[in-house]
């Protein structure tokens, strides 16, 4: 009898110092993802990523292409500052946390290519670390994070920002750098200088009536 209250005690115990918000035993990636988001109307394209790891391993061609954005139409100087940080990203697969990131892209509407190797805090991997391990505490009942993230946002003049993402999915701005300009131009000189689409007309009309907000980013 004595066995068994105690055994009773120590359950009682374990269950109330248990942590209602532990991710332990919710699904999770053994990755994290990139991502990529420009300004409103600030068109990009990604020629190139690569990846330095914790452990000090590269990973490259890590992600490219387009970048999440929006072109509102609505009357509003919306290219200022950053309106959210996109949804679209990739699992960077076999890397431990990022300590660092480069990235090369074009900016279509100035036209120009930037590159940049871009420093990631200690700050935002424990970030991604809790993202995954704790649910938020908003709402317990709702499974953690699936996967942590990265989101570079890439705006006109070279500007780079990076974002994590918080255990309850909320962006979080964690670094800024300055890209420099690539000397080799668009698609590392191999292809006559061309870009890799046009300015769209929607940018067009946007940038005739607002220009573009350098420093604003």
């Amino acid at each position: 009898m004595k066995l068994f209250t105690a055994l009773l005690c120590t359950l009682f115990v374990a269950g109330c110092n248990a942590d209602p918000l532990s991710a332990k035993n919710d699904p999770k990636s053994p990755w994290w993802e990139l991502g990529f988001t420009e300004p409103n109307y600030m068109k990009v394209w990604v020629e190139d990523t690569a990846v330095e790891d914790i452990k000090g391993k590269t990973f490259l061609r890590t992600g490219g292409g387009s970048a999440s954005g929006g072109q509102p139409e609505d009357g509003t100087e919306s290219a200022r500052g950053w309106d959210g940080v996109g949804a679209s990203a990739k699992a960077v697969v076999g890397a431990d946390l990022p300590k660092r990131i480069f990235v090369r892209w074009q900016s279509i509407v100035e036209p120009q290519t930037y590159r940049a190797w871009v420093d990631i805090p200690e700050e935002a991997r424990q970030m991604m670390r809790a993202s995954v391990a704790q649910r938020c505490a908003k709402t317990p009942e709702r499974r953690s994070t699936y996967i942590s993230s990265v989101y570079l946002g890439l705006a006109p003049g070279g500007v780079v920002q990076v974002w994590v993402r918080d255990s309850c999915h909320h962006p979080v701005k964690v670094a800024r750098a300055q890209a420099e300009i690539e000397p080799l131009g668009p698609s590392q000189g191999k292809n006559q200088g061309r870009y890799a689409y046009p300015v769209s007309e929607k940018s067009k009309r946007y940038i005739e009536k607002f220009g573009i907000p350098y420093g604003s980013w």
